[in-house]
C-alpha cells in the first residue's frame, strides 16, 4: 500500500485514538504525526505478516504509551500567567466529555476502548494489545459499564 493511501485511510482514526489517550486536541496531532512519520519510514521494512490497520495501530499504540511513559517521568509545572483556553471548534461537547473520561481510564484500557470505537476487529485489538480475544470481549463490556456509569454521574 503506498504511503499517502494509508495516511488518508487512517489518520482521523489514529488522530481519535491519540486523543482518547492524551484528551489533548494539540498533542494528540502531533502523536498522529509521529505515528505517520514511523509509518513512512518503516513502510519498505513491512512484511504483511498482519493486517496493515494493524500495524498502523500498533504503531501508534506504543507511540501513545511512549508519551505516557514520558509524561510520567517529566514533572510539571504551571504555567506563570492564565491563559484563555484553547477553544476545540471542530470537536463537539458530546465527543469531548467522551474523550475525558477516556483519558481517565487505565491506560490498556484506553487503548481498548479507541481502538473498539474505531470499529476495530477484537481480534485485531487482542493482537495489537497482545490479550486474548475472550479478555477483550470482557474489558470492553466492563470499560462501557464504567464510561456509562460517568455518563450518569455527569448528568447526560
Amino acid at each position: 500500500m503506498v504511503f499517502e493511501e494509508l495516511y488518508k485511510t487512517y489518520w482521523e482514526r489514529i488522530f481519535r485514538l491519540c486523543m482518547g489517550y492524551v484528551n489533548d486536541y494539540t498533542l494528540a496531532q502531533d502523536m498522529a504525526q509521529e505515528t505517520f512519520i514511523a509509518v513512512w519510514k518503516h513502510l519498505p521494512n513491512f512484511r504483511n505478516e498482519s493486517n496493515v490497520g494493524t500495524w498502523v495501530y500498533k504503531i501508534a499504540t506504543n507511540n501513545c504509551l511512549r508519551q505516557l511513559e514520558n509524561q510520567k517521568r517529566l514533572r510539571t509545572t504551571e504555567l506563570p500567567v492564565n491563559l484563555p483556553e484553547e477553544k476545540i471548534i471542530n470537536i463537539e461537547p458530546q465527543i469531548q466529555l467522551l474523550y475525558k473520561f477516556i483519558a481517565e481510564l487505565q491506560e490498556i484500557d484506553r487503548i481498548i476502548i479507541s481502538l473498539e470505537l474505531e470499529e476495530i476487529k477484537q481480534s485485531e485489538i487482542a493482537e495489537i494489545v497482545g490479550l486474548s480475544q475472550s479478555n477483550i470481549r470482557v474489558k470492553i463490556h466492563r470499560i462501557k459499564e464504567q464510561l456509562n456509569k460517568k455518563f450518569k454521574e455527569h448528568g447526560k
